[in-house]
């Protein structure tokens, strides 16, 4: 569904961006990533999943995104896919690239990138390799990890302390930015793709297509990766989680 993609090679994309040169609105952006789950590559006939979270508002039955209005935040359920060895990504959506990713989420990109939309954040531009290297933009998001032990204890901390950077062997200390990804029209039936929803939802390494990227130059290659999940601080692979995202800016 998705072209592969290579750091030399520009990518042809129209950016789910607010104003600049693509004239669209949010409340447009919204209706494609919400309202089209065929699209997304959702299951329409899969069954509604338990809502853990009634108080507040859910963007699918079937896909664990919440927006909690009055914390301005986004909460998105998944797993621990990985918990040890080098990673190109934090999160992916299931399905996806969980080889490469500490979590896999129970949603879809695009379903994520709406309820950031919703609470008020503005993608900026993904990073480009053509002609030089030009790094991700956009507000910083905060990503914060929610999970309960095998006690029962529900513990929170920054996702940065899962991620081991090889250069220092200390925890990651970058922040993430809504760069957000890009569209991509098939030639054969000229459908939109929300192209994130291929695995690039929290991106380690740079991808045009990253929903979220970090805005440092962080190489693909295997031989040069700079991060790897922190072993003995990720939780056991299968244990359920929640991703935590809200705007740095809001922070007190």
């Amino acid at each position: 569904m998705w072209p592969s993609l290579r750091r030399n090679r520009p990518l042809k994309r129209r950016p789910l961006r607010i104003g600049g040169v693509v004239a669209i609105t949010t409340a447009a952006v919204l209706a494609f990533l919400v309202l089209t789950p065929a699209a997304r590559g959702a299951d329409p006939a899969a069954e509604p999943a338990p809502d853990r979270h009634p108080e507040w508002k859910r963007l699918s039955p079937t896909e664990e995104v919440w927006i909690d209005a009055q914390g301005k935040r986004v909460v998105v359920g998944g797993e621990i896919a990985i918990d040890k060895g080098p990673i190109e990504y934090f999160a992916c959506p299931q399905g996806t690239k969980e080889h490469e990713s500490i979590v896999a989420t129970r949603s879809t990109a695009r379903l994520v990138h709406a309820a950031l939309l919703a609470l008020g954040l503005v993608p900026g531009k993904p990073v480009s390799f053509d002609p030089d290297y030009v790094a991700a933009t956009g507000p910083v998001v905060r990503v914060t990890m929610r999970w309960k032990d095998e006690d029962g204890t529900v513990h929170e901390l920054p996702a940065q302390d899962w991620i081991r950077d090889n250069r220092t062997g200390k925890p990651m200390q970058e922040q993430w930015v809504f760069a957000g990804s890009a569209f991509w029209t098939d030639p054969s039936d000229g459908k939109d793709y929300y192209q994130a929803d291929g695995g690039d939802l929290v991106c380690l390494s740079n991808f045009p297509t990253a929903m979220l990227d970090l805005p440092i130059e962080s190489s693909q290659s295997n031989q040069a990766l700079l991060f790897d999940a922190f072993e003995g601080r990720v939780p056991p692979r299968g244990t359920s989680v929640e991703m935590i995202l809200s705007a740095a800016a809001q922070e007190k």
